[in-house]
């Protein structure tokens, strides 16, 4: 039988209780639920009891040789951190175009080049699954090292059917075989093909009659994306995109208003995205009308500075009700990233959210961008066991002291993944 797990004496338990039917909006996005002095005890993989270390002990003190202790004396506790927008699954590396990028290219500049994404796309080709599954368990370590238990990965590097599935079925192998949860996107929307550059309806068309319906008919996907942006998909063509998933069983995410203001947010809302990530140049039209309808605004900060352009006005959507979430977008282009404690960072230094904020939006309103939040992004009894422990007296440092890894524990399903910030493996599920 598997052991319990019973953390101990936290100097603040974040809970984030009460969270889990909608995502948190304005002022409900600062209100933590701390428990000073907090304790949890998880069992068979899942939250059995939440309080103060009294209340627990008085409720498990017969039960305690059941229980691998952990001490979270002086330190800081929190759900399981939660990445709702990545490009998990790619090959090669692309340092040479953030050399160019510093002498004054721009994104789309070098994508026109046959740089970008069409780089990335060439490599992941070439590359066999064995290699990109072993590249992106690589990945998936670093990630589990800063305290993130689930993490949306998108497909989009392959443009065709057969590399599309090539990294949707690595990222299923992933989620069978690390500790980390995934949860995929189909994203053949993410560039049109140079040999489709004259003819983009027609590649639409190929998306909508094959790729789609082949993605949800093998169960390789939950979500559809597409890149809406000047010069990749029309917010015409995105719709169609969308629709097509929709009509196939794929939940809408769209990449919105990054580079352009492009409607992107104005067809989130009407779409019925769950959400519309990037949203830097986005209207406030568009930002009314998302949170009118629920969208889940996920800011990518880490993009933003990467690419040397100003950051998504986070303040300005949390205030109209937008429910603002944060992601690293890992990819090799735009934020070749793992650290989403870093990206709160940014969430606080770039784009003028509060220490309490980021916190929400890295954790419970992260679970609700991908249809997760009645399992994860809170502590609350009856969610899986995902816990993030820091080498921190309370979430104000953890923000104050920037750039730097506070974590110290990470708890997957009620197991030790993570210990003395270090991976505590080999890891295969139970």
């Amino acid at each position: 039988m598997k052991k319990a797990v019973f953390i101990r004496n936290a100097s603040q338990l974040v809970t984030l209780r009460g969270t889990s039917n909608a995502p948190r909006v304005k002022g409900e996005m600062s209100e933590l639920g701390i428990i000073e002095n907090g304790s949890l005890w998880i069992e068979d993989g899942i939250i059995q009891a939440v309080g103060t270390d009294q209340e627990l002990m008085a409720r498990v003190n017969g039960r305690l040789t059941e229980a691998d202790m952990v001490d979270a004396s002086g330190k800081l506790v929190t759900p399981g951190l939660v990445d709702p927008h990545t490009h998990l699954v790619f090959a090669g590396s692309r340092e040479n175009e953030f050399n160019m990028r510093l002498q004054g290219s721009t994104y789309m500049e070098i994508m026109n080049k046959g740089g970008g994404i069409h780089a990335t796309t060439r490599a992941t080709k070439a590359a066999s699954h064995e290699e990109l599954f072993q590249q992106s368990y690589t990945r998936l370590n670093q990630f589990l090292l800063h305290g993130v238990t689930t993490l949306e990965a998108k497909s989009g590097y392959g443009l065709e059917w057969e590399t599309e599935r090539k990294q949707l079925e690595v990222a299923k192998q992933l989620n069978e075989q690390h500790p980390i949860d995934i949860v995929s996107t189909f994203m053949g929307a993410h560039a049109i093909p140079k040999e489709y550059k004259d003819r983009p309806d027609d590649f639409v068309q190929l998306l909508i009659k094959q790729m789609i319906p082949k993605a949800a008919e093998w169960g390789l996907a939950e979500f559809n994306d597409v890149f809406c942006e000047k010069g990749v998909f029309t917010p015409e063509q995105a719709k169609i995109i969308l629709e097509a998933g929709k009509y196939f069983g794929l939940m809408p995410k769209i990449h919105a208003d990054e580079i352009e203001p492009y409607k992107g947010a104005e067809l989130a809302a009407e779409i019925g995205a769950i959400s519309a990530d990037h949203l830097l140049k986005a209207s406030e039209i568009g930002m009314k009308a998302m949170a009118e309808k629920g969208v889940v605004g996920v800011l990518l900060p880490g993009t933003a500075y990467f690419l040397m352009a100003e950051s998504a006005n986070a303040r300005k959507m949390i205030d109209l009700g937008v429910p603002v979430a944060l992601s690293t977008d890992c990819n090799p282009g735009s934020s070749p990233t793992i650290s989403l404690p870093f990206i709160m960072n940014l969430g606080c230094l770039k784009m003028g959210m509060t220490p309490a904020e980021v916190i929400t939006a890295a954790t419970i309103n992260a679970a609700h961008a991908i249809n997760r939040s009645k399992d994860i992004g809170s502590l609350e009894v009856g969610k899986k066991g995902d816990v993030t422990i820091f080498n921190c007296e309370n979430y104000m440092k953890l923000q104050y002291s920037y750039g730097v890894n506070h974590t110290d524990t990470v708890i997957k399903n009620g197991r030790v993944v993570v210990k003395d910030g270090h991976l505590a493996g080999p890891f295969s599920r139970p």
